[in-house]
């Protein structure tokens, strides 16, 4: 199940998704782009903190 920081992690890659798609329909393509980059790394980053968490319970 999904926990309170699960969320927090998907709240913060969908705004940096959002925010891009902005940036990059206001004219801004490179700031767009690179806040797009964003996304995998904050998701990336859950998976490895939700993974360090599990290995430290066994």
């Amino acid at each position: 199940m999904l926990k309170r920081s699960d969320y927090f992690i998907l709240a913060a890659a969908l705004v940096s998704m959002i925010l891009s798609i902005f940036l990059w329909f206001w004219g801004n393509q490179d700031a767009g782009l690179f806040v797009g980059i964003w996304v995998p790394s904050i998701l990336g980053f859950g998976a490895y903190f939700k993974i360090l968490k599990y290995r430290g319970r066994s």
